[in-house]
């Protein structure tokens, strides 16, 4: 669980690096934009772990240190993204960080309804499956009675036949 919680932060830490040494000689957003990424991503990352808590110990959960661990690694991720946010501004001008942050929320939403009318055709779609299949099975089932009526209706006037000559 440190280990991810770790991985996360590192990312954060590498973001957070890679940005400084960049901004300097960066002639646009897009010159740093995989390291914005790698923040965003980490810090998420640093959050999930935070939240997570299935398949751990209750030592594990609840230690000192594991608490300890997740608050401070929580408020590092948060401190790096208000001094890149800072940084960002100061260099790309005021609103900058904002803008990029709305941006974000915007594509994230976007993708998140996208994916809820996917799943929603895919219901659709498997809703009309079977009821196809229904259909299908129901010409079956009549088309076997029917064939069956028939058989029967032909043995039994074969046999009255018989019986009649």
């Amino acid at each position: 669980m440190i280990a991810e919680t770790l991985a996360g932060i590192a990312l954060v830490k590498s973001a957070v690096d890679g940005i400084k040494s960049a901004i300097g000689t960066a002639q646009d957003i897009g010159d740093i934009a995989s390291h914005i990424d790698n923040l965003f991503e980490g810090e998420k990352q640093v959050q999930q772990q935070r939240a997570k808590k299935s398949g751990t110990g209750l030592a594990d959960q609840f230690g000192i240190k594991t608490v300890a661990q997740e608050m401070i690694d929580a408020k590092l991720a948060k401190e790096k993204m208000q001094e890149m946010a800072t940084m960002i501004d100061m260099r790309f001008g005021h609103g900058t960080w904002a803008g990029i942050v709305a941006e974000r929320a915007k594509r994230i939403q976007e993708a998140k309804e996208a994916a809820l009318v996917a799943r929603r055709e895919a219901l659709k779609k498997q809703q009309e499956f079977m009821e196809t299949v229904k259909i299908i099975l129901a010409i079956i089932v009549v088309s076997g009675l029917a064939l069956g009526f028939i058989v029967f209706a032909l043995t039994a006037s074969a046999m009255a036949y018989s019986l009649i000559t």
